[in-house]
């Protein structure tokens, strides 16, 4: 197997998707009280989008894979959306879909008002699972094969970036 394209996403492009995102929230009238970032590829662009639209910002490292990390957030965030606050979950992209609609069951398990709950994304996959109401950007995973490198990835090595590509080959093939 060859090594997956690694796709790195320019800064002024990232800055261009948060931009976007703010538009289409504003243009929609829907005002969350908070948004969310989702743990760990939602928290830069959450914060920049915080900072755009003056909207306070909480994280939930929710993707971790740390047994139970997130319950108690997740538990305030499904009882602040009972109240009748409107969050605003922020990820980096909607690829499979797997994060973003575990997220939303864990909520709705807790008791969470799905009205409230809303989701914005960098890229967003058509062929996803999970849909979201905030993107700047779609591909399509039939044909688009590409493993993006966010601004915040580009730290890490390529051979880290490569491993994490293979790591979920369905995404590649």
């Amino acid at each position: 197997m060859s090594d997956p394209e690694l796709s790195p996403i320019a800064y002024g492009e990232f800055v261009s998707d948060v931009h976007a995102i703010a538009d289409a929230l504003k243009a929609d009238h829907w005002r969350p009280d908070h948004l969310v970032g989702i743990g760990r590829g939602g928290l830069v662009p959450a914060a920049y989008l915080s900072h755009r639209t003056g909207i306070s910002m909480l994280s939930v490292d929710f993707s971790s894979g740390v047994p139970a990390f997130a319950d108690e957030l997740l538990h305030k965030l499904a009882a602040s959306t009972r109240e009748g606050q409107r969050i605003l979950l922020i990820d980096d992209i909607n690829d499979s879909g797997r994060t973003i609609e575990a997220l939303n069951k864990s909520l709705i398990a807790e008791g969470g008002v799905i009205d409230n709950i809303r989701v914005a994304v960098l890229i967003d996959n058509v062929r996803s699972v999970a849909k979201v109401q905030y993107r700047s950007r779609t591909i399509d995973r039939a044909t688009d094969k590409r493993w993006f490198v966010f601004p915040w990835e580009a730290m890490a090595e390529r051979g880290t970036l490569i491993e994490e590509a293979e790591a979920v080959p369905e995404r590649l093939a």
